[in-house]
C-alpha cells in the first residue's frame, strides 16, 4: 500500500468516528505499527487535517476539512452516476438540481480521465411507468421540517377519500418507483403512520419541534418493523 492511500484510508477511518479513537485501534485497522500511525497523524496535520487528540487518549477529526482532488474507482464513479440520475429522474425539482449540482462539483474536482468517464458512463435509468402523481405540496418543505424536527399540521385524504386534520412528526421520507411515504408519528393516532406524499393537501410547519430526537424515533420506528417482520417469519 502507498503511503498516499494510507493516509487517504486514515482520514476515511477517522471520518467514520464521531468520538476519539485510540491509535491502537486505528493501527490495527489499517494493519500498521503505532510508530507508522503516529508519524502519518501528524503528515495529515501538518496539511491541514484537523485531527485533535494525543497518544494514550485518542485520536478525532474535526469537521471542516476537504479532501485533495477526488481519487474514484471506476466503481464509485458509475454508483454516482447511476444514482444521481436516479434522484434527476424521481424525486422533486429542488433534490435533482441538488443532485445535478453535486455530480457537477465532483467532476471539476476529478482529474481529467475519470471525469471525462463520469460523462461518458453507459448506466441510464429508465423514466417511471406510470408516471409518478403529482403534489400540492413542495417535498423540499417536507424535508426541511424533517431537518428541523418541526411538529406539522396537514390535510390528508385517505383512500376513502375522507380529509383529515392531523399532527405529524415527520422523521423520514421513502422514495419509491411510484409513489412517496412519509413516515411520522401521528398525535391523532398515537402511532407510527406512513403518509402518500401525493394525498397530502396542505402541509403548515409549525414553529415547535416534537418532543424526541428524530433519531430516536427512527430507532423505535425500525424496531416496530423488524417485530413486525419477526411475526410473520413465526
Amino acid at each position: 500500500m502507498s503511503r498516499a492511500t494510507r493516509l487517504l484510508d486514515l482520514l476515511q477511518l477517522l471520518r467514520r468516528h464521531r468520538y476519539p479513537v485510540a491509535g491502537a485501534e486505528l493501527a490495527r485497522e489499517l494493519d500498521i505499527s503505532l510508530r507508522t500511525l503516529y508519524r502519518d497523524i501528524a503528515a495529515l496535520q501538518a496539511q491541514g487535517a484537523h485531527i485533535e487528540g494525543e497518544p494514550g487518549v485518542g485520536y478525532v477529526l474535526r469537521p471542516g476539512y476537504m479532501l485533495p482532488p477526488l481519487m474514484l474507482s471506476q466503481e464509485e464513479l458509475e454508483a454516482l452516476v447511476l444514482g444521481t440520475r436516479w434522484v434527476v429522474d424521481r424525486a422533486d425539482s429542488r433534490l435533482a438540481e441538488a443532485a445535478q449540482n453535486a455530480l457537477t462539483k465532483i467532476s471539476a474536482v476529478l482529474p481529467k480521465d475519470l471525469s471525462e468517464d463520469l460523462e461518458a458512463t453507459g448506466l441510464i435509468v429508465a423514466p417511471a411507468w406510470p408516471p409518478l402523481e403529482k403534489h400540492s405540496i413542495d417535498l423540499g418543505d417536507v424535508r426541511m421540517a424533517i431537518r428541523r424536527e418541526a411538529r406539522v399540521a396537514m390535510h390528508y385524504i385517505d383512500l376513502k377519500g375522507v380529509t383529515t386534520e392531523r399532527t405529524v412528526w415527520p422523521i423520514a421520507l421513502g422514495f419509491f418507483d411510484h409513489v412517496r411515504l412519509l413516515i411520522g408519528w401521528c398525535e391523532m393516532r398515537e402511532a407510527f403512520r406512513h403518509f402518500r406524499t401525493d394525498r397530502i393537501v396542505r402541509w403548515t410547519p409549525t414553529e415547535h419541534r416534537y418532543p424526541k430526537r428524530r433519531a430516536a424515533l427512527l430507532k423505535a420506528w425500525n424496531a416496530e418493523r423488524e417485530a413486525e417482520k419477526a411475526k410473520y417469519q413465526h
